[in-house]
């Protein structure tokens, strides 16, 4: 089941946005309709005014496990009703991040990707959805969502490694894409054009990381 089942789920479920008929949640947006519907986050306070929010940690490359080469994904804004999460993030020591999204509608993504800039200003580089894979298979799904025949990334915890692959989460499927061009590839978890060299947060220790 990929981006289309989940549409119908959309129109009988609560994830239903603004006056978007039920039968056009089930079709695929193009990239360029992605970009141009979440064009208005460009301002970060449209974001803000809109629900998403952000624990100011900037992810790179390095901090998962990968090649610094690869760079950075950037600083997350999130929806956390639209990720299946509680209002507020559980206390520091409480476990991992647990949810029951399963929401993949990039129509109006569930997270917003920017990358702080040296004047202290964000920038929009990428929109994502994440999906937590217990919820998902749940559903009946024995594969990951598909976005434009590209699947979602399963992300999950390696016990014998120094860093947190899942960046403190529960093992669940993400799939970014990127708003301008990324060497790595449209729907990458890391582009090397983005950096978190001006993220006003101190960096967390891998371990501890989560969007």
């Amino acid at each position: 089941m990929g981006y289309q089942s989940f549409g119908r789920a959309l129109c009988v479920g609560t994830f239903a946005v603004g006056v978007l008929a039920c039968a056009s949640d089930s079709v695929e947006p193009s990239i360029r309709q992605v970009a141009a519907l979440t064009d208005k986050y460009r301002d970060v306070n449209v974001a803000k005014r809109e629900g998403y929010t952000t624990d100011n940690k900037c992810t790179t490359a390095e901090m998962l496990g990968f090649p610094k080469e690869l760079g950075a994904m950037g600083l997350h804004y999130v929806r956390r009703d639209l990720l299946g999460l509680p209002p507020k993030p559980a206390p520091p020591g409480s476990g991992r991040v647990h949810g029951t999204g399963t929401y993949t509608n990039f129509k109006r993504p569930a997270m917003l990707v920017y990358e702080p800039q040296s004047d202290g200003t964000l920038k929009l580089v990428a929109v994502e959805n994440l999906v937590f894979a217990s919820a998902w298979q749940a559903l009946g799904n024995h594969g990951p969502p598909i976005f434009h025949e590209q699947p979602y990334v399963l992300l999950v915890d390696k016990p014998d490694t120094k860093v947190d692959e899942a960046h403190g989460w529960e093992p669940h499927y993400e799939l970014h894409v990127w708003r301008e061009h990324n060497p790595n590839g449209q729907f990458s978890e890391f582009s090397p054009r983005v950096t978190c060299q001006y993220n006003k947060a101190p960096q967390p220790q891998p371990q501890a990381m989560n969007h």
